[in-house]
Parts: C-alpha cells; sequence; structure tokens
C-alpha cells in the first residue's frame, strides 16, 4: 500500500541526485520504508520541498481519487513515526551520533510539512508530543552542555577568602595599586589589565575586611580607569593607610 504514495526509482537509474524511492535495479517493496528513508536522510536539506511535491505530484496522477489532504496524512505519518521512534534512543546508543543526525533531518521535515499543513494535521495529539519530546531532548542537551560549562567555569572556585583586619582594607588596596606600577627588568608591565574592574572584583570576591565582604562601590573611587585624567570622583588612598612600599629587589651578582 505505501509504495504506491511514492514514486519509485525507475530501472538502470544511476543517478546520484535523485528523489525516487529504491535501487536502480530490483528491490523488494516490502521493504519500502527502509528504502523511503534512506532517500529521506540522503538528499540536501535545500530539496526536502522537492521531494515532497515530486511525490505528492506522482501520487495524484496515479490516483483519481486521492488528494493532498490523503497523501499529507500519510507522509506526515511515516515522519511523525519515525521521530518518536529516534527520540525514544538513549545517548548511550551505538548509533547515537547517527540518530542525532537523523532527529534534526526529520525535524527539517517536520517544519516543512507544517508550513504546508492546511488541514492542522499537525496539531493532533501524537503530533504534539512527539513535537514536545523534540523540544525536550534539545532542552536535555543545552541543559547537559550548560552543566559542563558551569563545572569548567567553577573548576576553581572556592569557598575560603583573604581575611583582611578590621581598618586595614585600604592598605591592601594601596598595595594592589603598587602591584599595577611594578615593571620588569626590561621595562614591560609585572602585571597588565585592560581594566582596574578586574583588579576591583579580585578584591571584592576573594577578600574580606573583618570577615565582612568589600563593597564593589566603596573602592571603585580608588581605581579609575583613567589614571591620567582619574576625574572628581576619584579618592586617593589616605595617607595613613600606606603602611608599605614595594620596591624592586637589589640587583644580585
Amino acid at each position: 500500500m505505501s509504495v504506491t504514495y511514492f514514486k519509485p526509482r525507475d530501472r538502470f537509474d544511476f543517478s546520484k541526485d535523485t528523489l525516487d524511492i529504491g535501487n536502480p535495479l530490483q528491490w523488494d517493496r516490502s521493504h519500502f520504508l527502509k528504502h523511503f528513508f534512506k532517500r529521506v536522510f540522503a538528499i540536501p536539506e535545500d530539496r526536502i520541498n522537492e521531494f515532497y511535491q515530486r511525490h505528492l505530484g506522482y501520487y495524484l496522477s496515479h490516483h483519481t481519487d486521492g488528494t493532498e489532504e490523503i497523501f499529507f496524512k500519510y507522509f506526515w505519518s511515516l515522519i511523525e513515526r519515525q521521530l518518536k521512534v529516534l527520540l525514544g534512543t538513549t545517548v548511550y546508543d551505538k548509533n547515537h551520533l547517527r540518530n542525532e543526525r537523523e532527529i534534526v533531518r526529520l525535524q527539517k521535515f517536520t517544519e516543512m510539512l507544517i508550513s504546508l499543513d492546511r488541514w492542522n494535521i499537525h496539531k493532533s495529539n501524537d503530533a504534539v508530543i512527539a513535537q514536545q519530546e523534540s523540544e525536550i531532548l534539545v532542552l536535555k542537551q543545552e541543559v547537559t552542555q550548560l552543566k559542563a560549562d558551569l563545572k569548567k567555569a567553577t573548576a576553581l572556585e572556592t569557598e575560603g577568602y583573604i581575611n583582611i583586619p578590621e581598618g586595614y582594607r585600604n592598605a591592601v588596596l594601596h598595595l594592589h595599586l603598587q602591584m599595577q606600577e611594578l615593571k620588569t627588568p626590561e621595562g614591560k608591565e609585572l602585571m597588565f589589565s585592560q581594566t582596574q574592574s578586574v583588579w576591583m572584583k579580585m578584591i571584592c570576591k576573594y577578600f574580606r575586611e573583618g570577615d565582612k565582604e568589600i563593597n564593589y562601590e566603596t573602592i571603585r573611587r580608588y581605581f579609575p580607569s583613567d589614571k591620567r585624567e582619574p576625574g572628581d570622583k576619584h579618592a586617593d588612598i589616605p595617607a595613613k593607610s600606606k603602611l608599605f612600599t614595594i620596591n624592586p629587589a637589589k640587583k644580585r651578582s
């Protein structure tokens, strides 16, 4: 029955870009579905609509009582059924990568068919469930990737911090400001960053003053974005807090 809906491949038709179903030589029509999906997964993505239209034309020309709605329902049922089968496989299936490629291809067919569906056939319960399962699969894959990214991003995270005695926060800020001015013997900056926010974020994240968090906005005035023109909101570290001076070590012989 199913083979009567689709144009079979002509005998001795060895063209590589055919849209027809079957082999160029003898083939068992009872294996129609295998040949059908072999063609579905082989044709270029930009020929999906052409594939549908070619076989629709063949069906209508060979069935005087046939309609596009009848053909569409059958075509949709084939794509929907196979998509549900593939969505039911696990990532541990030995053919996982191939399954993923085929799922993507069937989803493209589904999108094309929905755009042609004047009868709202795709809104049946099975179709909606298949679409939801497809979307859930995509979301699960995204969650898996996000978890992997998060694990990698937080690999160096720590719950501990460096504690500064109450009232000595600015002394530590002064040390960080001095470190920005240090240069190597070749005259290059020892520690370079594009922005001052890197230093401020580092201090707020990994340091505490008296076991209390350091406020980003509070220390911001000590780290001007442009040191040549720091602006009115800039404040220098108070002299009483400049307890330590970092000096280059004497050259060793």
